[in-house]
Formats: C-alpha cells, structure tokens, sequence
C-alpha cells in the first residue's frame, strides 16, 4: 500500500537551479515525524500522532492566490476576484528569490502523483523547506513504490517556502504570502505561509483545469465512498460541512474525502492519497473513524495540547480551523484502488444556519444545477471578524476558490453526467434546526446519517405527492417520512413553531441566493434559472 524504506536513489535539485546537495529524498513518515521533533518544529500528541503550528496562516488566503496569465491560461481562465492574473516575467523573478532563498536551507524532497486512475495519473515533484510539510505531502498525495521511482519523471512541481516573505511592492503580490499557479513551467510556487492546504489546493486548481480542458473529467470539491452493491455515493459540499464525517461511513467503502475525477467512462476516481479533516469539536463517540485514523503518522494542526499531551479538540485559542491529515490507509474501511463505478447518488451539503433548509430534500436536473452553481453555506457568528449574525456565503461549485474555468462550465459538465448516468440528487441541511443560529440547535448527526442511509438504500420512496412535500420558497421536494428520524424534523416550518418568522427568513435566503445568481445568469440556460427558489421582495 505505502512504501515504508526510505528510497535508495539520489535526487540532483540543479535544473530547478537548487546546487547544493543537503537535501533529504524520499524520507519515510517516521523520519520525518523525528525529525519534525528533534528540530522543536512540533509535539507528540498522546495519540501518536505530531501536533504542529502552522504560524501566521492557519487557514488559504484567497485574495493572495495567482494564476500566471500566458498563452495557455489567458483566453481560457475566468479572471477575477478568485482567480487573480500574475505576469509571467514577475513569477520568473519572484521564482527565482525562492529558489535562492532556498539555496540556504536543508530541504525535504518528495515524488508522488495525484489521480488513482492510471489513465489520468499526475506526476509530481515536492519540495519543502519544513519536514512536517514534506509530511503532509507523504500524506496527502499517492504514494509511488519503490521500483516506482527509479525512473519517475515529475510533470508538475510544487516548490513550497514557508519562510520566505515577498515584497509586495517588487514581487507584484499583495502581500508577503502567495501561491501562483504556472500552467507553462509547470509550477505551484508557495511562499510565506505555513499552512499545508495551500500545497494540496495548488495541485487540486491546476487539475482543475487540465482535467476537464484536455482530458473530459469533472473535476469535484467532494468527497466519495461506495457500497456493497457496488453503488458509488458522491458529497458536495464547504468546509464544515460535513463533507469528510458523512462520507467516512462504516457500512461504506471511503473512496476519498475531497478531491475527485467523475470519468467520461462513469467512474469516479480520488485525486488523494489521505484525508484532510477539519477537527474542531471531535470525539471518538460521534466520529470514530476520524478520531481513530488520528495515530502516528497523522499530522495535527493547530490543535491545543495540555502537559500531557492531551488534545482539547473543543479549543478554538488558535483557530476555529483546526485540522488533521493523515494516509487513507489509517481509515480501515476503504476502496483499493482508490476508484468507485456506477455513481447512483449525488448529496450537496449545506450548514444553514437561517434554519430554513429542509434537513433533506430531492432537486430536480435544474434545481441540482442551480444549487451546484450557487455553493451555499453559511458563516456564523464568531467564525470570523465582524460576523455577528447568520451570512449566506456563496462558493460556486462547492469550491470557487479552486475552479480556473467558469462555474457554468462545471455545472453542465455536471448535469450531462448527471442525465447520462440516472443519479439522484440530494439537498442536505446538517445546519440549523428549530430556528436560527443562536435560537435553534444543529442538525444531530445522527439524524443526517439516517437520512443519508434511507436515500442510499431506496427507502424515501418514490417521487410523488403522497411521499413528498414541495416547499413553498426553494420549490424542492422534502420527504415527509423518514426511518430513524421523527417526522417533525423533516419540516423546518414545523420545528420554528412560529410561521411568519420562519418565512421572514426563509424568503430573506432566497433572495440572497437569487442576488448571487445574478453574476452567473448570463451564461446559465433559462432551465438552470428556474431551478432557484421564488421570487420575493421582502
């Protein structure tokens, strides 16, 4: 499954103009982990695994996210605020200063590749400053054999200096951090922060790309796992979400947590060789197989640890952010090779924290479009500055801040696979309940996994009037009965108690999900647009 003998070849960094030769290849999990340690980089967590801190950056910085504008990229980008032009003649000197700067650091270097179907498989080279980083890319990528890399050639290179600090007034970034995207040289240059996401989201937005341009795949924000009967389950969705917790599912092969290809062949394939989960208010009751996938070899950031070594996973001092990443062989229950045929249900998660979501509900073609375009979630209060009620936050495609091409784009790539494949489509609100934030209480999990497991197995019936309930603002189908889960819940309305508050704020999301739609309408079929909820100016 993993190669665990450090590799006997030597690795020459010249052509990258990188000449001296301290510069550790292809180090084991269990080299890096002492190695983090005896540097003072990190901490032994009680359960094995390390604890790290990620500095400054605990979290991507969006704004500070480039994609070099040359003849590749300039016609076939959506330039904007989320993907932001960088001139190729300020990379070629920014990339030299790291390069330099990197001249006088002991390195950790790592081959592996991204795509478990051989057909799309992504060569790539990793270079780091930190072990712990060089860790997290042992981690996260698929991990090559042995006989693997006495001739692997790199295609893409991931060249990642937490400590070097641009200039913004030379170097052309906004700030001292950045990470650019180079489709010519092949490159994803990351410097002055710590945070590891931002090595596997540089290597996720460059397939992102590639996949569907050159190559025909969808590539997703989701998560994957498949069932007994060979039936692969497929779950959108923001961070917090739920995305990982309901896709790492007992009676369920985990494909993948995060990162995948749906093939022109209906096949769905894992980007990744590990997990990245948020675990922020983890515990082993509710999520077993997270808490236990947290051992040596798993990397915990940001995490607040006590004289022994305890972790307090309720602890926000640093950031509500707090992560793990760790091998998918740490999970038991999963698929090899990481691939899964015969996709039969689509879930797009949403935390909605205005409460008026319906904890479950089917969407039509265009309804499954429209809300795959919109992306929505919602910030509550406290996960960020200035946020001191509900926000309806927008992310197109489950993942804006990854997606070069237009959203449109994704979603009709989406709904002809979608079409061709018969799927189901599911709206799951792991949100709020009974009110809003603040008012009323968070959707118990197991009540979403109850309903994830009646939709995965046929038992919400067939799509008629007598099984279904159509809301009178989102226009979507709401089951009334449900095993598991009491029937009141299935209707919000119902759990507010109070109906002209609840509509008051029901129609207050639906406006804001049409305002967003607005900046996508242009390029959106009027089918797609009638897939939003009603019109309402309150």
């Amino acid at each position: 499954m993993a190669a665990t003998a450090p590799s006997t070849k030597t690795i020459s960094l010249n052509d990258y103009g990188i000449e001296h030769s301290n510069i550790h290849y292809q180090l084991t999990s269990d080299q890096l982990h002492n190695l983090t340690l005896e540097k003072g980089m990190g901490q032994e967590s009680s359960l094995g695994a390390i604890a790290v801190n990620t500095g400054e950056f605990t979290g991507r910085s969006p704004m500070d996210r480039f994609i070099v504008k040359d003849e590749i990229t300039a016609d076939k980008i959506w330039w904007g605020d989320i993907n932001i032009a960088f001139e190729p003649e300020a990379f070629d000197k920014l990339y030299q200063k790291v390069i330099a700067y990197l001249n006088t650091k002991e390195l950790f270097v790592r081959d592996a590749y991204a795509c478990a179907d051989p057909l799309y498989q992504l060569n790539i080279r990793v270079i780091n400053e930190y072990p712990w980083s060089n860790m997290f890319a042992y981690n996260m990528f698929l991990r090559p054999e042995q006989d693997e890399l006495q001739n692997f050639e790199p295609e893409w290179t991931v060249v990642n200096a937490p400590g070097f600090k641009a200039d913004a007034a030379i170097d052309g970034t906004r700030q001292h951090n950045f990470a650019i995207l180079n489709f010519t040289r092949k490159i994803a240059l990351i410097g002055g922060t710590g945070y590891t996401g931002e090595i596997k989201k540089g290597i996720f937005s460059a397939l992102n790309f590639i996949l569907p341009t050159f190559k025909n795949v969808l590539p997703m924000h989701c998560s994957a796992n498949i069932g007994e009967a060979g039936d692969t389950a497929i779950f959108f969705g923001l961070s917090g979400t739920g995305k990982t917790t309901l896709s790492t599912d007992p009676n369920r092969k985990l494909i993948g947590d995060d990162e995948h290809g749906w093939t022109p062949a209906n096949s769905v394939f894992n980007f990744e060789g590990g997990c990245y989960a948020k675990v922020i208010n983890l515990s082993k009751e509710n999520e077993p197989e997270i808490y236990g996938a947290i051992k040596k070899g798993a990397i915990l950031e940001n995490v607040i640890l006590d004289d022994q070594g305890h972790v307090d996973f309720d602890n926000t001092t640093i950031t509500q952010n707090t992560r793990v990443s760790y091998p998918i062989y740490h999970i038991d229950n999963i698929q090899q090779p990481s691939i899964g045929d015969n996709v039969k249900n689509i879930f797009f998660l949403t935390a909605d924290a205005f409460g008026v979501l319906p904890p479950i509900s089917k969407l039509t073609p265009a309804q499954a479009a429209y809300h795959f375009i919109s992306g929505y979630t919602a910030k509550v209060a406290g996960t960020e500055a200035g946020v001191v009620e509900p926000q309806p936050s927008f992310s197109a495609c489950f993942g804006a801040p990854f997606m070069p091409l237009h959203p449109t784009a994704y979603a009709e790539m989406l709904s002809k696979k979608m079409k061709e494949s018969g799927v189901d489509v599911w709206l799951i609100n792991t949100g709020w309940t009974g009110g809003p934030y603040g008012v009323g209480t968070r959707m118990k999990l197991k009540y979403t996994r109850a309903m994830i497991t009646a939709a995965l197995s046929g038992q919400l019936g067939l799509y008629s009037y007598d099984n279904y309930h159509i809301h009178s603002v989102f226009g979507v189908a709401q089951p009334r009965e449900c095993p598991g889960v009491p029937t009141t819940v299935l209707s919000p309305r119902a759990t507010w108690n109070d109906d002209e508050a609840y509509y008051t704020t029901a129609f207050k999301l639906s406006n804001a999900f049409r305002e967003n739609f607005k900046k996508f309408e242009a390029h959106a079929s009027e089918e797609i647009r009638r897939g939003g909820p009603q019109r309402y100016a309150f």
